[in-house]
């Protein structure tokens, strides 16, 4: 691929907006670029956390196995997000989650070491990388009172607005998300039953609010689905 096309991409990366020409230029020439296919997977457990991957087009799916062999879904990545962060905070440890594309992907991959040294030298990258951990962070715990406190129906109505604010794209005033998630995906994301999740998006269909197959999700009145969260 032609190094101005990755260029390109890399500078319109959420996380590199702050970033002057001289280090994108050497992010630029620090990185690999490559597509991957779709339910394809990134990296393992256990596997040495020595890079880092920035997603520029598709989704990635982070998740982790039980010890009873079920699947617990972490996050969604979208496009111009970063993943696979865990050896800036520890270098030396192993990963514990496995990172699996959902569609045709194309990332950046990067050595963690070269990303660190970027960080030191350039102190707007260094803030923006901060800033964005605690966002992530931030994600993560906001689920919890969801999990904790809203009974299956408002967890699985209250994820299907978030998600379409993520990842919709809207038109003539209907939500299309595609591809869209498994009711399964659904129920590991909101810790409900897929049988429960199934009935509940089946009841959203009845009532006009969303319609969906395997391939698209639209939801044809959003105010309403987040009211139904309230």
């Amino acid at each position: 691929m032609a190094q101005e096309t990755k260029f390109w991409y890399l500078k319109h990366f959420n996380i590199l907006e702050a970033v002057d020409k001289a280090t994108m230029m050497k992010l630029n020439d620090m990185t690999t670029m490559s597509t991957v296919k779709a339910n394809q997977p990134i990296y393992f457990p256990d596997e040495q956390s020595a890079s880092i991957f920035f997603l520029k087009e598709g989704r990635v799916k982070i998740s982790r196995i039980s010890p009873e062999g079920q699947e617990i879904i972490l996050d969604i990545i979208g496009p111009g997000e970063l993943f696979g962060e865990l050896g800036l905070i520890d270098p030396n440890s192993d990963r514990d989650e496995i990172a699996q594309t959902m569609e045709e992907t194309l990332i950046c991959t990067m050595r963690v070491k070269d990303f660190e040294s970027l960080m030191m030298g350039d102190p707007n990258l260094n803030l923006k990388v901060t800033k964005w951990m605690g966002l992530r962070l931030r994600k993560f715990e906001e689920r919890i009172p969801d999990l904790m406190f809203k009974d299956v129906n408002k967890r699985i109505v209250g994820f299907l607005a978030k998600y379409a604010e993520e990842f919709g794209k809207i038109k003539d005033g209907v939500v299309t998300i595609r591809p869209a998630l498994s009711h399964q995906d659904i129920g590991y994301l909101t810790g409900c039953a897929r049988q429960t999740v199934t009935t509940v998006l089946n009841k959203l269909r009845s009532d006009e609010i969303i319609d969906f197959d395997r391939k698209h999700l639209l939801i044809k009145d959003y105010n309403k689905l987040k009211t139904l969260y309230n």
